[in-house]
């Protein structure tokens, strides 16, 4: 095929939109057929199955990568996703787009010393997040060990919860670390995953291709993949979300902890700090020299996972 016959996409520029307009868009994906008397498909495309509007799905389709959108076109899409949920689930869900706050650097430490194993933080956690239920998805992974053992390979994290805390044995909760030098963000092919100023690592679900290249990179089994389309009951849907962290997502994206940013950014805590019953886990600023995190970090002899990885986690362990 000749050069000048083949369908040229416009290019986009990363500082700009010119030259890329979703008229030209139909045009190049040859589309405009729709508009030019094919009755049917445009009807099919007003009333889909779940309701939702040709104007949302186009908008979806050529929806730009939200770090390169500008705050009208974050609103637009923040009120198109609302729509969506809306007709999706019955239920009016508010999709928020919390900035990271001024001056804030979040981090995590866990005392093992007080860490019973109860799982209460993994079912804060899924509630919270919207985790999809079917298949389990679990941000959180409390591991049961031997008492003088390190070796996570042969951990159990799926004992029985019921029957805690075992002699002989301690807990250890495994999560996304929000790595300063996180290495799933250098394995992303689209960029569809990046670490915001207060160092929580986030996923732009509609950007992702769900190539799993941050899994197999991510040193702590944190990243999820949905592979299925998830399912949640209506009545357990979390309707305060955000678009980085916890909206619904969709089938064939990952996704993974945020540290709660849903909440962190209006000054409340995750909501596994919040559950945990033993105030074994410990959640600050660790810009704020006078924060507990701060302290513990300071005063404690505490240790980060893998840290010979020069990942340089955001979440440290230790025991009194």
């Amino acid at each position: 095929m000749n050069e000048e016959n083949r369908t040229k996409i416009p290019q986009k520029d990363s500082n700009s939109r010119k030259g890329w307009t979703r008229r030209s868009a139909l045009k190049a994906l040859g589309l405009t057929a729709l508009t030019a008397g094919i009755v049917e498909p445009v009807s099919h495309l007003n009333s889909t199955e779940d309701g939702a509007s040709l104007k949302d799905a186009l908008g979806e389709m050529f929806q730009d990568h939200y770090k390169r959108m500008d705050k009208e076109e974050i609103q637009e899409v923040l009120l198109r996703l609302e729509r969506t949920y809306a007709k999706t689930y019955q239920k009016e869900i508010k999709v928020s787009n919390d900035l990271p706050l001024q001056g804030v650097v979040f981090g995590y430490a866990l005392n093992l010393s007080k860490c019973k194993g109860y799982r209460d933080c993994v079912k804060a956690c899924v509630e919270e997040n919207n985790q999809n239920r079917d298949s389990e998805i679990e941000y959180i992974r409390v591991l049961e060990m031997d008492k003088g053992s390190q070796n996570m390979e042969t951990s159990d994290h799926y004992y029985d919860a019921e029957e805690v805390p075992q002699e002989g044995k301690y807990y250890m909760p495994v999560q996304c670390q929000q790595c300063e030098d996180p290495p799933c963000v250098n394995a992303c092919p689209v960029k569809a995953t990046w670490k915001e100023p207060d160092g929580i690592v986030v996923v732009d679900y509609n950007w992702c291709i769900g190539c799993r290249y941050c899994a197999a990179s991510c040193p702590y089994w944190a990243r999820k993949f949905n592979w299925n389309e998830p399912s949640i009951p209506k009545d357990e849907i979390n309707p305060q979300t955000h678009y980085l962290s916890n909206r619904p997502r969709s089938k064939g994206v990952m996704e993974k902890c945020t540290f709660c940013l849903q909440r962190t950014r209006k000054g409340q805590m995750p909501a596994c700090q919040e559950a945990c019953p033993t105030g074994a886990r410990i959640f600050g600023n660790l810009l704020d020299k006078d924060s507990e995190i701060r302290y513990v970090i300071e005063n404690k002899t505490v240790f980060r996972l893998k840290e010979d990885l020069n990942t340089n986690p955001k979440f440290w362990y230790y025991t009194d």
